[in-house]
């Protein structure tokens, strides 16, 4: 097989196509927007898999990264919890990591039904229906890029909370590290340790309902369950969070992380639980 359209979805992801990496030949298979409605050429925008940490999916405008996926979590990916509701239009969905594709693909459950995954040339990710009675699409979820799901819109070790004024709030165990650098604005200024950690004598706080944070030089260990990963952790000086997230296969995968936590934001009713290192005293 020399070529196939398929591998080359450029602005739309049509169901049983592959959306991410084909490990034989090397090629990433990428949405990339319109220059504008009339200009098919490249644009601006992409939705692309990234392959640094743990598998996610990045969206990239003018070169620079805009929003996470956040990892797969067995049935959905961490920072996009409504892909849940998309079986009330009919329509499933997986991601795949074998030998051959780290890939996500969608189909639609029953006849006569037609979707489409596309990306405009504004860069919005959106999934639409066929209306046959209006013969139009009908937009059925767009990807929202404003506000918390923007990437890194907090510094490290702070999280974004639609709910809360400010958005950004610094992680239990942290406080600003200049707060009259940004006033009551978090988003420009660090979040610093309260107390310095011990190493031996350190404990965790639980973050819950949380999209997890970005997993660029994260450990991930499929075989260990929750307590070998919190006694990995503790173990690890420089071990800053750990979780576990729920495997394709249904088991619990550790991801220990080592460093600065970034890109985290809370939900109301979806998330995964991240506990972050913290000296006992600020517990």
């Amino acid at each position: 097989l020399l070529w196939q359209s398929f591998d080359y979805p450029t602005d739309t992801l049509l169901p049983h196509m592959k959306l991410g990496l084909n490990l034989k030949t090397g090629n990433n298979r990428v949405l990339t927007s319109w220059k504008n409605p009339y200009d098919p050429s490249s644009g601006y925008s992409s939705y692309k898999l990234e392959m640094t940490g743990l598998p996610e999916f990045f969206m990239w405008k003018n070169g620079g990264p805009l929003f996470r996926s956040g990892p797969w979590v067995g049935s959905r990916f961490s920072g996009i919890p409504e892909m849940q509701r998309w079986k009330y239009v009919n329509i499933s969905y997986n991601f795949t990591e074998n030998k051959e594709d780290v890939a996500y693909t969608y189909r639609v459950t029953i006849p006569n039904v037609y979707a489409r995954l596309t990306m405009d040339f504004q860069g919005l990710l959106q999934l639409s229906t066929w209306n046959p009675t209006t013969s139009e699409w009908s937009l059925v979820w767009v990807l929202s890029v404003n506000d918390c799901n923007l990437y890194e819109l907090c510094t490290s070790f702070s999280y974004c909370d639609m709910n809360r004024t400010p958005n950004c709030n610094c992680i239990k165990g942290f406080v600003p590290g200049n707060p009259q650098e940004g006033g009551s604005d978090y988003r420009l200024t660090e979040c610093v340790r309260k107390t310095q950690l011990s190493c031996k004598g350190d404990g965790f706080f639980l973050l819950t309902k949380v999209k997890l944070p970005t997993t660029i030089g994260a450990i991930v260990d499929k075989r260990i369950g929750f307590k070998e990963c919190k006694e990995r952790c503790i173990n690890d000086c420089n071990c800053t969070a750990f979780a576990n997230m729920n495997s394709q296969d249904g088991g619990p995968d550790c991801v220990i992380w080592n460093s600065e936590l970034t890109d985290i934001r809370s939900y109301a009713d979806a998330g995964q639980d991240l506990y972050v290192r913290v000296a006992a005293v600020d517990l």
